[in-house]
Order: C-alpha cells, then structure tokens, then sequence
C-alpha cells in the first residue's frame, strides 16, 4: 500500500494493528463486511489531512466504528425502503400484485382502442374532440362552446351524443361478458 499525505504515524499504525482492526470489526457483527471496513478506513487514514493524532489507534478504531455504524444504518435504511415499497406493490396476505397482469393490460388496452373507435365513428366529429376536451382536459362547456364557435346547448347534445353512445357501448360489453 502505498504511503500518502498523513505520512507515516497514522498508516504505520493502521498498519501494524489491520489485523486487531479486522477483528474487533467481526466482533462488532461486521461479519463479511469487515474486510470492505477495514478498506474504508485505509482509505480515510491514506485521505486523512497530514498532522499528528494524539491516539492514533483510538482514532482508527473510532473511524472504523463509525463506518460500522453508518454501513449498518444504510443497510437498515436500505430494507426498510424495500419493505415499503413491497407493500406498496403486494398484498402481503396473499403475495399477490395490486399490478394488473399483462393479460389485464392488453384487455384494457384493447377495450381503450374500441372506445377511441367508438368516439372517433360518431358524428360530427366535433362530438368526439368535445367529449375528450370536457372529459380529459377539464375544460368548462362554457368554453368549449366559445371554442368551437357553437352554442352551448349544441355543446350539451355533443355530450349527450357521446355519453349515449359509451352507455351503449357500455351495455353490450356487459351483455357479452355475461354470456361468455
């Protein structure tokens, strides 16, 4: 290893004392870690400001106490995170996905292209953009009648139109899933 700006007293005695170091990791629980340890504190002691430690091997056992810590405080933030996030996204009961599956989704996906044909089929035109533009968009029939340059009671039988038609279409789906 080689020698860096803290020169020779704190390395020297990391040196002499890796293997006391390595120990009271292990003893400390470090377990498999206490290698990667014992690497981060070469690492800070190699890093280390040059200058002298009045303990130096009270330093180095402090500094490798507290990466412990920290190590293990990531650790434990880390699986906490991993629990929420688990729960978030399973019953734990049942360890079943709130997620719906790919078949769900390709369903769903092809009931949206059969609405979006629906809309698009009626007429006017303008039934669809205005149903999208209330429904999606949040805009008021006030100003869609402004917008499209019609009336608002010509606006209400757009939605009207379409709201009829998405019921229709609502019904047959019902139908059909009732009788297969």
């Amino acid at each position: 290893m080689a020698h860096g700006k803290s020169g020779s007293g704190l390395e020297h005695v990391f040196l002499e004392n890796r293997a006391a170091l390595l120990r009271f990791l292990r003893a400390r629980g470090a377990g498999e870690a206490a290698e990667d340890l014992v690497q981060e504190v070469w690492l800070k002691v190699a890093n280390a400001p040059a200058g002298p430690v009045g303990a130096p091997l009270s330093y180095l056992y402090a500094v490798a106490n507290r990466l412990m810590i920290d190590r293990y405080r990531s650790a434990h933030a880390t699986a906490l995170r991993e629990r929420e996030w688990t729960a978030t996204q399973f019953d734990i009961a049942t360890g079943r996905s709130d997620a719906p599956d790919a078949e769900r989704l390709v369903a769903a996906r092809q009931l949206a292209a059969l609405v979006e044909q629906l809309l698009n089929d009626l007429e006017p035109p303008r039934v669809a953009q205005v149903f999208r533009r209330h429904r999606v968009d949040g805009v008021a029939q006030r100003d869609l009648a402004a917008e499209f340059g019609v009336s608002l009671s010509t606006i209400e039988a757009d939605l009207r139109k379409a709201y009829r038609a998405l019921n229709d279409f609502r019904a047959k789906m019902e139908v059909a899933q009732d009788e297969g």
